[in-house]
């Protein structure tokens, strides 16, 4: 048979078949297949979920600890996000339910004078503030000094910037927008 002959006789079959392969996308696929390998019990022992009758108990893994006081955060300075520099940041809306408020700040007169105005308003909110650009624990603190109360913490935001489409700081981040 010619590959055209072939063709239109395969034609009605498909359009036929059709309306079964409409309904069998409404179903869920469930697809199971087992290529074998290496079982993951290992990694799921690592973590001391539960423990196995008869086995040895290990010892949990540590977990490290974040910095809790100004000595420990000196550690970590200066914090530097070369992706963000102060500027002018446009206000536009995004779609993230449920974000806490945050902010993005830095050591410098233009966060300075806009922590200043913002204080209340971020106190409102309870936003925790992303300190992006810091050289010194003097400078956090000054930082610190502006708005009592408020959360601060240092925090490179190269990443955060990226996925954000930010530039320039300061800036609020909500759940329904980013604005200066």
């Amino acid at each position: 048979m010619k590959p055209f002959s072939l063709a239109v006789l395969g034609l009605p079959a498909l359009i036929a078949a059709a309306p079964l392969s409409a309904l069998q996308a409404a179903e869920p696929l469930v697809v199971v297949d087992d290529h074998g390998g290496v079982s993951a019990l290992p990694y799921y022992d690592a973590l001391n979920l539960q423990p196995r009758i008869g086995a040895v108990q290990r010892s949990p893994i540590p977990i490290p600890q974040l910095p809790s006081t100004i000595d420990g955060e000196a550690q970590i300075l200066p914090v530097r996000s070369a992706k963000l520099t102060p500027g002018a940041v446009a206000r536009r809306v995004i779609e993230a339910p449920g974000l806490q408020p945050f902010f993005l700040i830095g050591d410098d007169e233009v966060s300075h004078a806009w922590l200043r105005r913002h204080e209340a308003s971020l106190r409102e909110r309870n936003a925790a503030g992303l300190v992006v650009n810091v050289e010194t624990a003097q400078g956090l603190e000054r930082l610190r000094a502006l708005a009592p109360g408020l959360q601060l913490w240092p925090v490179s935001a190269d990443d955060l910037a990226e996925r954000l489409g930010l530039r320039h700081y300061p800036a609020l981040i909500t759940a329904t927008g980013i604005e200066q």
